[in-house]
């Protein structure tokens, strides 16, 4: 049997089924040591905040304590914000989270509430809001900083002791990955996320940069450049070819 170039070794079941008992065993290790890792992040210590600051959504400001809706814990993606952008102008890594958490179900019925907080003006991120059409709440924190506020681009949790507010974890960067569905499945394939710092075997296709693919042209070819959506916009109501994504960094 003769293996195409750059693809994976064909074997018979039997083989593949030895392999995958081989691998079973890393990832069973994988999974515990994740495990262990959840129970430390249970016993981090927590900051108490004020939780009447106020944040400004669709009714206009509120005190950020609503934001638990009457629940214990609160999970936060925090959306970094560029003033004055056009919607493909926005941040396309914060798109990719906040589009894989629009709809929180499953969060609300174990007692835990969802929102977005952005340092963006309300009166700009309303209608981006609208255009992307999450159902989840969003927030303007602009000028706020501490827990309620501070740096964007994290995932946060809180809780919530009556009108007592805790912050009690935060994450960035690749710590984001947990909530892209997309990213877990794409490592469960061939040839991955096809991005160049992945190890791959001799012969598997050449990857590309991180992330290269989030973002498109109208012709749908992945694309960092002026002209380019998240991906995720294409699919909106109104979508529309594009000139410049309309922020200072753009040229």
């Amino acid at each position: 049997m003769t293996t195409p170039t750059g693809r994976p070794p064909i074997v018979d079941a039997a083989t593949w089924q030895a392999a995958r008992d081989e691998l079973l065993i890393r990832e069973k290790a994988h999974t515990r040591e994740g495990d262990a890792i959840a129970a430390a992040r249970r016993r981090l210590p927590m900051v108490e905040f004020d939780g009447t600051v106020p944040v400004v959504g669709p009714r206009g400001p509120v005190p950020f304590v609503e934001l638990f809706d009457g629940r214990d814990e609160l999970v936060v993606y925090k959306h970094m914000w560029h003033d004055g952008a056009p919607h493909q102008g926005q941040c396309g890594g914060c798109t990719t989270t906040a589009w894989h958490l629009d709809d929180a179900a499953y969060l609300d019925v174990r007692g835990v509430s969802y929102a977005v907080l952005t340092e963006g003006a309300w009166d700009e991120v309303a209608p981006y809001v609208d255009f992307m059409g999450y159902r989840e709440p969003w927030y303007s924190c602009r000028g706020l900083d501490g827990p309620a506020g501070g740096p964007m681009g994290h995932l946060t949790a809180y809780l919530r002791f009556g009108n007592r507010t805790f912050l009690t974890y935060s994450t960035t960067a690749r710590g984001n990955e947990r909530v892209n569905a997309s990213m877990g499945l794409l490592d469960m394939t061939p040839y991955g996320r096809s991005e160049e710092w992945e190890d791959v075997p001799d012969g598997w296709p050449a990857g590309r940069h991180s992330c290269w693919y989030w973002c498109t042209d109208s012709e749908g070819n992945p694309t960092w450049g002026p002209t380019s959506r998240p991906v995720p916009q294409w699919t909106r109501p109104g979508a529309t070819p594009v000139t410049t994504l309309g922020r200072r960094d753009d040229g």
